[in-house]
């Protein structure tokens, strides 16, 4: 196939099926899947894996008045370096995004330093501007909290119940944060696993489940406990940490493992891994906290681990060890999150989003400062992973060998957004 300048090539892919092929995109899209293809820039994909570009719907970019935790740039270098080329941005950020004006500055925030694909929620409180937001661009309604969090106030079920209306109204997404919050000091990772336990997570599940309108697209996040899981009406979303982690792996007073909702105990966390085909996402809920902060008494402690970089390493590191089918992973953070979203998601078909993320074929031992938060540190220290050599987001060479090319990514609106002058922009031209 003859083709002209500026296309680039990956030359030789192993696709998910098992079958070798080069990939010919052009102007952010595949053009063409199949052999004999030529192009003045070629990527030789000999001896890698090629993957679809990962979507993490549930991460805390910080940015702001948080940024000596995380910002757009480092966070997303964190995304792409874990294979994950589309980025979902929480709304409890420093003041939460309640109003059309701070979610468009938001916006803004990510289009001047994104090196990933990005997509902004909206915060879900009484005196939000739901509908304001919804023509801004947000792209689901959330994380909504049931109980409060780090940076994230509790919404009461009769204020909750009349939210999930006016959504469900606008034809959007929503996601809730379910948790019960007992009173007293969590001052352990066991404590703090008891004040919000598995039984409350589920009693709450339980109860928004019921009151849920049947026109509203519901999304749990984060859910912990395979009952949990068992309990929810609507899609499911689990995290590597609840996967991976147990308390028991830290120390009791080790803040590092304080995270909402908590680590359970290492059976709980069997049992979550049983309930993997019920799971409909895995998202990373990547939130970033500097070590010092974790390094102080541990109620004081926030809550919140980093995570997006070693999201999908890990869990292709599981489908190497056969624990879960690669279709299985690939249906849980590309195609399902995608879906719920409304966005469109990377494929190996004429036409598809070219966003795509080669790996090697064997484990490495995660080391926390190889990785790129400004975190600086990783829970999952010493875990097998397997990260990718080569990323490419929006058809560009995004990172080759450890090399950022720099180029911004694109901003993803909902299915509400309705374009007034140049508030709002798309970024997948800009560079840095």
């Amino acid at each position: 196939m003859e083709v002209q300048g500026g296309e680039l090539l990956l030359k030789g892919a192993l696709l998910p099926g098992g079958r070798r092929a080069d990939i010919l995109i052009a102007a952010g899209k595949v053009i063409h899947v199949g052999a004999g293809t030529r192009a003045e820039e070629v990527v030789d994909c000999s001896g890698l894996l090629c993957l679809p570009g990962a979507v993490d719907m549930h991460v805390h970019m910080r940015g702001g008045g948080q940024a000596h935790k995380e910002d757009w740039r480092t966070g997303s270098m964190s995304a792409l370096a874990g294979g994950v080329t589309t980025v979902v941005d929480q709304p409890n950020t420093l003041p939460p995004l309640t109003t059309e004006d701070l979610f468009s500055a938001r916006v803004r925030e990510a289009a001047a330093a994104c090196l990933c694909n990005f997509g902004v929620n909206a915060a879900v409180t009484p005196a939000a501007d739901i509908e304001g937001m919804w023509k801004a661009g947000a792209l689901a309604f959330g994380e909504t909290f049931a109980a409060p969090s780090s940076y994230g106030d509790a919404v009461g079920m009769g204020d909750l119940r009349i939210l999930m209306g006016r959504i469900a109204a606008l034809g959007a997404p929503m996601t809730v944060h379910a948790e019960e919050s007992l009173p007293g000091v969590d001052a352990t990772l066991a404590a703090h696993d008891a004040l919000r336990p598995a039984h409350g997570e589920r009693k709450i599940v339980e109860e928004i489940s019921r009151m849920r309108p049947q026109t509203l697209s519901l999304h749990f996040c984060h859910l912990s406990s395979a009952g949990s899981v068992d309990a929810a009406r609507g899609s499911v979303e689990a995290t590597p940490h609840h996967l991976f982690l147990s308390r028991e792996r830290f120390a009791p007073t080790d803040a590092r493992g304080k995270v909402n909702p908590p680590l359970r105990s290492d059976p709980e966390r069997k049992r979550l891994w049983s309930r993997w085909d019920r799971i409909d996402v895995i998202a990373s809920d990547h939130a970033p906290h500097a070590l010092a902060e974790k390094a102080g008494e541990f109620s004081a402690a926030p809550s919140g681990i980093p995570g997006v970089e070693t999201m999908m390493p890990l869990l292709l590191a599981e489908v190497y060890r056969g624990t879960v089918t690669l279709a299985s992973l690939l249906a849980k953070t590309v195609h399902a999150p995608a879906r719920i979203l409304g966005i469109e998601a990377p494929g190996f078909s004429k036409g598809c989003r070219a966003d795509f993320a080669l790996y090697p074929k064997e484990a490495s031992s995660i080391r926390g400062d190889l990785l790129h938060s400004k975190a600086g540190w990783t829970p999952y220290e010493g875990m097998q992973a397997a990260f990718p050599v080569t990323v490419i987001a929006g058809g560009h060479l995004a990172l080759q060998k450890g090399e950022y090319a720099g180029i911004r990514g694109a901003w993803l609106p909902g299915r509400g957004y309705i374009c007034e002058g140049d508030v709002h922009v798309h970024a997948d031209t800009a560079h840095l």
